[in-house]
């Protein structure tokens, strides 16, 4: 791996000097942002930008907007890689973004068809919301229309037509509402969540005091999304959604479960209300509308909090760094990529993967549910906003209120919970999903404190509804957890699992519980009482259970480094030509290192799974001295605490203090524990939650596939009755622990292939490494089915 040269780092020419477009062959890319802000936007441009210098391409701010395509000018700067330093962690947009009435009209669109022209740009990379990117869609095939009348009225030549015959156009989403079909997430969604859920922490506790009833309303004018997983993330008592307004009546149904919590000893009650709520006759329901309805029939204190534009604001989330960066580095390929037949297509994600999708389909798809909503088809419009949503829907409601009306019979199975290993942020969260859907089901609830140590001690009993109300927003494990493996106690284990009738076993926790869960399998063998249903879910901020690419935990915990990072930055605003080096936790495992090398903008990262020696170590030195040459004189450099065995911490340190001396300082940190700690992420507040209830229904199903009657006893002793439930690419999925061995390094507690290591070269290209950036495959455009799942299965996983 190179470092960039001297030359490479020189001033480079006024970006006033327009492109002669019949001198060079050259099709620049131009990037916007239109509509509203978000979060992450910066990321998305700084990513476009540095990807497409990389790829030798000419690049073009156009400043506010389509307003800016109008006017051109000023408004269109050829974009320098140093102009983007910096920008990463900040909110907004710093190219600005404005409404444009005036792209509207056919005479606005022939101006900013001329000043693209000018520039040689023929590739549009739009950042913006369904309107926006509709707007480039009308524009892009608008365009050879609007050329030949350029050419007409001899503003440009026949040739520079020609030359310039086509327009494509790449979208990403950027709207804090989450409210365009296709995605599972836009940009600056997860900041928003963020904000809100801040907020809610806050007045939580105010409100505990008080006794009081908050009522909460955040943005999402059609769109409930913000509203459903911030409900989800805090357990809110009611959620008012455009989606899916309460039936009539709702007013009683809403004063009889707050005052049920409240005579339950709950001091506080939550409602959280879209600014868009409806009832189910289209009618609005407002903030107000829902306090005085509350103080007049319960005469409850009741407080309104209206969070606005403050859901727009601050510094955007890891994940919504990583997401933009994702995507505008895939957006430059889409370009790239694209030929005169191609259509306009929107960069999405799905699970953990970017795909393509036809713009068209998702807006025409975005407006289906707007239709849906207007002609009071609630249920068609949850489905409309794909499955995701409809699962957190089903998920809030199966764990926002215990119906005693509604519960099954009690069944007989009795199902233990437990935590094992370290402490990870969002185990609380799982823990009370799993209680209470398990409760819904009509089971016996035992909760096991202190991991496998409690468990063979007999520190078993049984959890309520209410026992675990609450548990959603509070950090490490509330059970107690520890590291201690089962191995040496089965006999004492298998015995507390017959005193207490255990029919089944969920086990939420990091590598040890995957080691505990292997070893209670080869525990069968000996002991009948482990021939019972037995299911993981992954939860370490280390991320490096196998079979799954995210774990609960690992979210908070990236959010805390970049946090961390951030403030280590601005420390050396002041103080010019100094490098960090940052120490951070992952044991063997260079998730943390890695996703936060990429969140925070570091120059490198240093990782157990890519060996480096001596001489990569001073070739990266000679980068950082290369870079404190240009306006930007400040370097990051990470390290996973366990990369090397002799390249240690304080090595790095001093080898880059000695070859930096006259050029640059060092300083340096070792974050520790303040990444397990903290309240968790809404990612992991939600992740949680719905991968816990998920394994609760597969425990369901296994406890009476395997229930013989006859015995009343369950009996499971086949290889899939003992599994771990991770996200893989794009689904949840249950996989037979026995089958994970092949793929495990149980030397080092790492899967053998680890899907974030493609990321990797994607780091070093934003960080001016010359590397190889090889696709496996060209990027092909997928299709929307009409519950907004995806066709073709064919996409980049980067």
């Amino acid at each position: 791996m190179d470092g960039p040269s001297d030359e490479d780092n020189s001033s480079q020419k006024s970006s006033e000097t327009l492109l002669d477009p019949l001198q060079e062959n050259v099709k620049a890319i131009g990037v916007l942002t239109s509509g509203g802000d978000a979060q992450g936007m910066n990321a998305a441009v700084r990513a476009v930008v540095r990807m497409g210098i990389y790829v030798g391409t000419k690049v073009y701010f156009i400043h506010e907007g389509y307003q800016g395509m109008v006017d051109g000018g000023d408004h269109i700067v050829e974009a320098k890689w140093e102009n983007v330093s910096s920008i990463l962690q900040m909110g907004g947009t710093v190219i600005g973004s404005a409404r444009c009435k005036e792209f509207r009209t056919h005479e606005g669109r022939l101006r900013a068809a001329y000043n693209l022209v000018k520039y040689g740009i023929t590739n549009l990379c739009v950042i913006g919301g369904d309107g926006s990117l509709t707007g480039a869609n009308h524009f892009r095939e608008d365009w050879q229309g609007l050329l030949k009348e350029l050419t007409d009225d001899g503003k440009i030549d026949e040739e520079t037509a020609d030359k310039y015959s086509h327009l494509n156009i790449v979208g990403m989403v950027g709207s804090i509402d989450n409210d365009f079909c296709g995605t599972d997430m836009t940009i600056g969604t997860d900041s928003a969540l963020h904000r809100i859920i801040e907020v809610v922490d806050a007045i939580m506790t105010t409100a505990q005091s008080h006794q009081r009833t908050f009522v909460l309303e955040v943005m999402g004018r059609h769109c409930g999304y913000l509203a459903l997983v911030s409900a989800l993330a805090c357990g809110a008592d009611w959620v008012f959604l455009p989606e899916k307004p309460p039936a009539d009546g709702w007013e009683d149904h809403l004063c009889r479960k707050l005052s049920k919590n409240r005579a339950g000893k709950k001091r506080l009650n939550i409602i959280i209300i879209s600014e868009g709520a409806i009832d189910c006759h289209n009618n609005p329901i407002t903030s107000d509308m829902i306090k005085d309805l509350v103080v007049k029939r319960l005469g409850y204190d009741t407080r309104v909090t209206i969070l606005g534009h403050v859901q727009r604001g601050g510094t955007p989330s890891a994940f919504d760094r990583i997401l933009a960066s994702r995507m505008g580095i895939e957006a430059v390929l889409a370009l790239l990529e694209a030929s005169p037949e191609t259509p306009a297509c929107v960069v999405s994600l799905s699970g953990n993967q970017a795909v393509r999708l036809p713009l068209m389909e998702c807006v025409q798809m975005t407006i289906a549910v707007q239709k849906a909503m207007d002609e009071k088809r609630f249920d068609d419009a949850v489905k409309l906003r794909g499955r995701s949503f409809e699962n957190n829907l089903n998920v809030y409601k199966a764990l926002s209120h215990m119906k005693i009306s509604a519960l099954p019979p009690p069944t007989p199975f009795s199902v233990a919970v437990l935590n094992v290993g370290a402490p990870a942020a969002g185990m609380n969260a799982a823990v009370r999903s799993a209680v209470r859907l398990g409760i819904s089901e009509g089971h016996k609830m035992l909760a096991v404190t202190d991991g496998f140590d409690g468990f063979m001690n007999g520190q078993i009993k049984e959890i309520k509804w209410g026992d675990v109300g609450g548990w959603t927003g509070q950090g490490g494990s509330l059970l107690g957890t520890k590291r201690t493996l089962p191995v040496n106690n089965l006999k004492a284990i298998a015995e507390q699992i017959r005193l207490h009738k255990i029919n089944a076993l969920l086990l939420i926790g990091g590598f040890e519980a995957y080691l505990g869960l292997l070893e209670l399998l080869a525990g069968r063998a000996k002991y009948d009482e482990f021939c019972i249903p037995m299911v993981m879910v992954p939860a370490t901020v280390s991320n490096n259970v196998p079979g799954s690419d995210f774990s609960v935990g690992a979210d908070t915990a990236l959010n805390a480094i970049a946090d961390t990072c951030d403030r280590i930055k601005q420390s050396a605003s002041g103080t010019k030509r100094r490098v960090f080096i940052i120490e951070t936790m992952g044991g063997y495992c260079g998730y943390l290192a890695s996703m936060s090398g990429l969140s925070a903008g570091a120059d490198i990262s240093y990782i157990f799974e890519e060996n480096f020696d001596i001489q990569e170590l001073q070739a990266n030195v000679r980068h950082l001295t290369a870079k404190m040459k240009t306006s930007v004189q400040r370097g990051l450099v990470l390290r996973n605490e366990r990369c090397s065995e002799n390249y240690t911490t304080d090595f790095i340190y001093q080898l880059y203090s000695e070859e930096g001396k006259g050029i640059f300082d060092c300083r340096k940190n070792v974050l520790g524990h303040m990444q397990q700690g903290g309240s968790p992420s809404p990612f992991d507040r939600n992740f949680g939650t719905k991968i816990a209830a998920k394994a609760m229904q597969w425990i369901s199903d296994k406890v009476n596939v395997y229930y013989r009657q006859g015995e009343g006893r369950v009996f499971a002793n086949s290889h899939d009755s003992a599994c771990l439930l991770g996200m893989r690419r794009r689904t949840l999925v249950f996989q037979p622990v026995s089958e994970l061995r092949d793929i495990t390094d149980f030397k080092h507690r790492i899967p053998k292939e680890q899907w974030w290591m493609d990321l990797r070269p994607m780091m070093k290209i934003l960080a001016k490494y010359n590397v190889d950036f090889d696709m496996p495959i060209a990027g092909k455009i997928e299709h929307l089915r009409q519950n907004g799942t995806f066709e073709s299965r064919n996409t980049i996983a980067i």
